[in-house]
């Protein structure tokens, strides 16, 4: 029985268009807080350099999910296309969360893509920062989950 290629839309060579939606779809996997639905958007022998961590394929992003967020707790995240070109996306992001003793942080960074012709990430190199932020200083108070369509961006943010 021959199996059917995963597709994970859209595809490249990426469009403006395109690029903005692979961002959008993204950023919605990663506010779900589901490891295993996340994992699904990677080829199964993915490559990440997240921070000063090295992790290799499904079942490692999936275990350095499951970690992250038991330890960043409410976490909301924003991305925002930086630049694209063929198979490659860059992005900016930042996210907000808070450690179990309730200090809240907001972590900025910058990601680099690369995808198969299918759509799956082949590569992801994220560099990220952490910034202690009083709680009234939040800027993401969406209820838990995908960022509403007409909450601000980044941009808009001022961040």
């Amino acid at each position: 029985m021959e199996m059917t290629p995963e597709i994970r839309q859209p595809v490249p060579p990426f469009t403006s268009e395109s690029a903005v939606q692979k961002v959008r779809l993204a950023e919605d996997g990663w506010n779900s807080r589901d490891p295993q639905r996340v994992s699904l958007a990677y080829t199964v022998d993915s490559k990440w350099r997240n921070r000063a961590e090295f992790i290799n394929g499904r079942e490692q992003i999936v275990s350095f999910l499951t970690r992250k967020w038991i330890r960043e707790l409410d976490y909301r995240l924003i991305k925002e296309l930086w630049a694209f070109d063929g198979v490659r996306i860059a992005v900016r992001f930042a996210y907000e969360w808070h450690d179990d003793s309730g200090q809240w942080f907001r972590s900025y960074g910058n990601e680099n893509w690369e995808f198969d012709g299918n759509g799956l990430m082949l590569q992801r190199h994220a560099s990220i920062n952490d910034l202690p932020i009083a709680e009234n200083e939040r800027k993401f108070r969406w209820p838990l989950g995908r960022r509403p369509d007409d909450h601000p961006g980044l941009s808009q943010l001022g961040l």
